[in-house]
């Protein structure tokens, strides 16, 4: 896997996790009412981005009728329109919807990606599905060579980063940092690493994230690769 064209080709033709490949598959014919007349993925949705990005951001896993009815990471859903309006914002994307993959959006200096590539049931994969999925986040993170700064939405999301990072043999600090929205660390590889609260309904409808707190994240992102 020498490019991320190639990677999110290997990515898209998954079929390693019999229950993620039932349940996204089923969704995909089910469909939910309002969107009756799309055609569904229902695939694992590759990564999205400026394979030159210096900002990567990682995520859970694709929403149900979202990236697993889009094909497209953070699309579609309520996560999506926070996500790319933050990013807007602060001058990563060229607009601040992203609806379907012909909409036009396009991303600068950033990446995105996720921890599991296919939509769970409840959204929660399970070990073994981390585990099957975690060779795609290994060469994604090695590929995208450039990136100084990871916004991880989620606990899942910082923790899998740091795993993954010893994996690629660099030495993760002691004592290991632990998630928060708003925490930042500065890791030895010369890499920012900021936990942000994940953007899903069950922060934002409850007010556990407001948007000045999702967006103060992205503030700190973008003067840490201003700062020299």
């Amino acid at each position: 896997m020498r490019t991320l064209k190639l990677l999110n080709g290997t990515i898209c033709d998954c079929t390693a996790c019999p229950r993620l490949v039932h349940y996204r598959e089923t969704i995909a014919k089910e469909k939910r009412k309002q969107y009756r007349d799309w055609t569904y993925w229902g695939r694992p949705v590759p990564g999205f981005g400026d394979p030159k990005a210096r900002l990567y951001i990682l995520g859970l896993a694709p929403a149900a009728h979202g990236g697993n009815r889009t094909g497209r990471v953070f699309t579609g859903d309520r996560s999506g329109d926070w996500l790319y309006e933050a990013l807007h914002r602060y001058g990563f994307a060229n607009q601040a919807s992203s609806i379907h993959q012909g909409d036009g959006l396009a991303l600068t200096d950033c990446y995105i990606g996720a921890t599991v590539r296919c939509a769970p049931p409840g959204n929660k994969p399970l070990p073994d599905e981390f585990d099957r999925c975690s060779r795609f986040l290994y060469e994604e993170i090695r590929l995208l060579k450039k990136h100084r700064v990871v916004i991880a939405l989620g606990k899942i999301g910082f923790d899998h980063y740091l795993k993954t990072c010893r994996t690629h043999g660099h030495a993760i600090p002691a004592p290991i940092p632990k998630f928060g929205h708003g925490v930042m660390y500065h890791l030895p590889w010369g890499v920012t690493l900021l936990g942000s609260y994940h953007p899903s309904q069950q922060n934002t409808f409850t007010g556990k994230l407001t948007r000045q707190m999702f967006h103060a994240v992205f503030q700190r992102a973008r003067k840490a690769l201003e700062d020299p």
